[in-house]
């Protein structure tokens, strides 16, 4: 399971309200994903808790089987997001950024499943701990396009 497939498109960028608009979709997605990975911790627990000899065996084979059904499901639902233009972060928190334009430069719009709405933002470097609560005033700020004066 790779939350960033090497073969990701170039990346589009959203305005805020574009973003907002893919929400209803994407925390549908998002709670599949989250569900699927929850449903595969204790299925890789006990593979790993089984002893080196039965790994190898019928007993570890099962297990693998369902752990690696799982992740496909889980791979392919991150892949749709990607289609959608989202980046997904974070399998416990359900974790997805769009890039959009603020100020004349790329930075992500930042959702957690379980939030109503985008509220969030964050340089493209900052990551969750960088994020920024998204004003009002703000919000016709965020863009699709860097915009001809380069201001967002």
């Amino acid at each position: 399971m790779n939350p960033t497939p090497s073969d990701a498109p170039e990346p589009r960028f959203f305005s805020f309200e574009e973003a907002n608009r893919t929400l209803p979709l994407v925390r549908r997605i998002v709670e599949d994903i989250t569900d699927l990975y929850r449903e595969m911790e204790p299925v890789l627990a006990r593979y790993r808790s089984l002893p080196a000899d039965q790994k190898s065996g019928e007993p570890g084979r099962a297990l693998e089987a369902q752990a690696g059904a799982r992740a496909e499901e889980v791979d392919a639902l991150v892949h749709e997001l990607h289609e959608l233009g989202c980046h997904f972060k974070g399998f416990q928190d359900g974790l997805v950024d769009w890039y959009s334009f603020y100020a004349g430069r790329p930075v992500f719009l930042c959702w957690k499943l379980g939030e109503p709405e985008i509220q969030w933002w964050h340089q493209v470097d900052a990551g969750f701990a960088g994020r920024q609560p998204i004003l009002p005033s703000q919000r016709s700020a965020f863009r699709s396009t860097r915009g001809r004066d380069g201001s967002g």
